[in-house]
């Protein structure tokens, strides 16, 4: 494997300057200058996203992934637009990596089987009791042990499709992602703003009327940035059971996010 993408900080200026010459003649050094700049948002994408996959996927591997991704950002940027590249970038860079691990289907069947059962057997569950089961009452209704079904909510936590990082629509590169839409960004490109405010009142509601703890795993991952295991140490708990209650948060969130139409 090629050796890692050093960063190099430039000062406002100068970056200004590498933008210039890139976008106006394709200049080969200036776009090596601005790679090379940015390139720590790679290493912070990855990170994000290392944190729940299996151990054995390499983290080298994620940033080679998501390279790819901040590439493609900075050749079809558009300084003009008005909004910051970083916001631009980071979902290009995820977009990158998640395409990369669907492509690889590291996933076996019987784990996203398992999945879809959960995830359907939450649904009712919340439809019936207007209100997010507890594991108790969640694993009453598969019939089977509460630990057994934490430890499958442990094991699924490794899915990206049970993360918020997930992109909203997959097909577009640039596509928000859920996460995206519980912050009040300000870079993001005003002529999309318009169309997220419905998505992201509708998302706060659903993050609101989540438990205690799984609102406040979700509240302290998403917006604070804090990683499972400081997290865990918040909720004197372990960092495979903040993967369960994330997981579950998640799920639910998915759940009221995709009814048609959406229900209080």
């Amino acid at each position: 494997m090629s050796e890692p993408i050093r960063a190099v900080e430039r000062g406002e200026e100068e970056l200004q300057e590498l933008w210039e010459r890139f976008k106006s003649s394709a200049d080969p050094a200036a776009r090596e200058g601005l790679i090379l700049h940015y390139s720590a948002l790679v290493k912070f994408v990855a990170g994000r996203l290392r944190a729940g996959l299996p151990r054995n996927v390499d983290a080298q591997d994620l940033i080679s992934y998501g390279t790819f991704g901040l590439i493609d950002a900075i050749d079809k940027f558009d300084p003009e637009r008005g909004y910051k590249f970083e916001t631009y970038a980071v979902n290009r860079i995820k977009g990158a990596i998640l395409d990369e691990l669907r492509a690889l289907d590291w996933v076996p069947r019987s784990v996203r089987a398992r999945a879809r059962e959960i995830q359907r057997s939450l649904a009712e569950l919340e439809h019936g009791l207007q209100r997010t089961p507890t594991d108790q009452e969640l694993a009453d209704h598969m019939d089977m042990p509460v630990g057994q079904l934490q430890d499958h909510l442990g094991e699924l936590s490794t899915l990206g499709f049970v993360a918020l990082d997930e992109l909203l629509n997959p097909s577009e590169r640039d596509s928000a992602s859920v996460g995206d839409l519980m912050a009040d960004r300000k870079s993001l490109d005003p002529s999309g703003s318009f169309e997220k405010i419905e998505t992201r009142y509708m998302l706060a509601d659903s993050v609101n009327r989540l438990p205690d703890r799984e609102r406040l795993v979700v509240t302290l991952y998403y917006f604070e940035g804090l990683t499972l295991a400081e997290i865990g140490k918040v909720l004197s708990v372990t960092e495979s059971r903040v993967c369960q209650i994330h997981t579950k948060a998640v799920m639910s969130l998915r759940n009221r996010m995709m009814e048609p139409p959406y229900k209080k």
